[in-house]
């Protein structure tokens, strides 16, 4: 029996992928000493026993509601140490009307703009944009995304709503254009990292599909991620 427990819980708009995605990185948590748990439903977080006894969650839900059960017990599980990460509207678009687990994770999908419009096509690319994640001077030396230089990726640019608790690991710029609304660039973290009582939690916004998450830094931030979040002294 491996030393470590992980808790995948998946679900919510299918477009985002959970079984697909999750299933990415299960060979790594195994690999990595952990035995795997796969739920299909956030009630499990209601299970205080569960719980307890998870050094890891991994969550791949966009959308969807979360009963007062749960996140009450999924606040209480990151309280006692347990991490929680994911990747994408699975994290950050995940129970929109909740503003416990908003405060818990610390940022807010609100918006990808999408490309000019005489490029629109009407179909899922749409919003598919060039764009650059942005390593942070904190970001350069922690160990989640030490060596990584700044990189491109064309894919959903996540804008974020978020607060200051936040490490900032990397971001990403929205620029001013003539189409959008807005008038001067924005810049939203596109990954960071916060401590929650004893546990920790970890966010990667790209990740729209398998596609993304296989590209070469995305896949080492989130796998650096996942074990940087886990239970400290679970290993």
């Amino acid at each position: 029996m491996n030393s470590r427990r992980a808790l995948i819980v998946r679900g919510g708009w299918p477009g985002h992928q959970p079984v697909e995605t999750t299933d990415l990185f299960r060979p790594f948590l195994g690999d990595n000493g952990f035995d795997i748990r796969i739920e299909e439903s956030s009630e499990i977080y209601a299970d205080a026993h569960v719980m307890a006894r998870t050094d890891l969650i991994v969550q791949a839900v966009s959308m969807s509601e979360i009963s007062s059960a749960a996140i009450k017990g999924l606040r209480e599980a990151v309280i006692a140490g347990t991490g929680f990460a994911g990747w994408h509207g699975g994290i950050v678009d995940s129970y929109r009307i909740n503003s416990d687990y908003l405060q818990l994770v610390g940022g807010q999908f609100v918006k990808h703009p999408s490309k000019a419009p005489e490029e629109i096509r009407g179909d899922g690319a749409d919003s598919f944009l060039p764009h650059t994640i942005d390593i942070t001077e904190l970001g350069r030396d922690h160990e989640i995304t030490r060596g990584i230089a700044n990189f491109a990726l064309t894919t959903e640019q996540y804008w974020v709503l978020h607060d200051d608790l936040n490490d900032v690991l990397a971001t990403t710029t929205h620029p001013a254009r003539p189409d959008q609304p807005w008038h001067r660039p924005i810049t939203s973290p596109a990954v960071w990292t916060r401590s929650w009582g004893a546990g920790r939690v970890f966010v990667a916004t790209p990740g729209h599909d398998t596609e993304v998450l296989r590209d070469a830094n995305v896949r080492t931030i989130v796998e650096r991620g996942l074990l940087w979040a886990s239970r400290r002294g679970s290993a």
